[in-house]
């Protein structure tokens, strides 16, 4: 199958022509975003493959079940730049990412909340100028403290585990069913005052 694949980035050719080595598709890759100046990059192309940045709104999926295309993957869990009436319409299948790694969200906020705690941005700057002194620098320990994680579905949980503080759910909204071993033991907010940052 002809695939149009919109908004391709070097790194999207490299993992899609990976996942399709066995099944073959032809995969036309294409730099720019799909919208209204941009559909016709697609005529004769049975599938389109947009990103968050491509637009398909009531012209756009006129236009593309004009040119042939039956199916729109997406790339993403979102699917607001969709508009799926005019796609129901126009007989256009929408297809998207059901959910994007919860451990590689979860890594990224403990990452972040590492880079904060110890001061690592502030502390870059001054050794990429040359500037190696450690006032200022002062960090904390993540270990015995609480972090609140609000939101305990999938991403939250994840978070949860992978914190080196003793983390406690603030809040469990969650629109789909938590597996029973990530669900918290705690909904209510608990606040340390032997939690809180030192200030220097």
């Amino acid at each position: 199958m002809r695939v149009a694949v919109f908004s391709t980035k070097s790194y999207d050719r490299e993992f899609l022509e990976a996942a399709n080595a066995r099944f073959g598709h032809d995969l036309r890759f294409l730099e720019p975003a799909l919208g209204a100046e941009t559909t016709a990059l697609a005529d004769g192309a049975p599938a389109v493959c947009a990103f968050v940045h491509d637009r398909v709104d009531a012209a756009v999926a006129s236009r593309l079940a004009a040119g042939g295309t039956r199916l729109v993957a997406l790339r993403s869990a979102g699917f607001n730049n969709v508009d799926l009436e005019a796609a129901a319409r126009h007989r256009l299948t929408v297809m998207r990412v059901p959910a994007y790694s919860p451990h590689a969200v979860a890594e990224h906020t403990v990452g972040l909340v590492l880079a904060l705690a110890r001061k690592l941005p502030r502390a870059w700057a001054r050794v990429r100028d040359g500037n190696f002194a450690l006032e200022g620098l002062l960090g904390f320990d993540l270990a015995a403290r609480t972090a609140g994680v609000v939101g305990t579905g999938r991403i939250g949980a994840t978070s949860r585990a992978s914190s080196g503080a003793s983390a406690v759910a603030c809040s469990r909204t969650t629109s789909h069913r938590t597996p029973p071993a990530s669900r918290s033991a705690s909904a209510t907010l608990r606040w340390r005052s032997s939690s809180r940052p030192p200030t220097s």
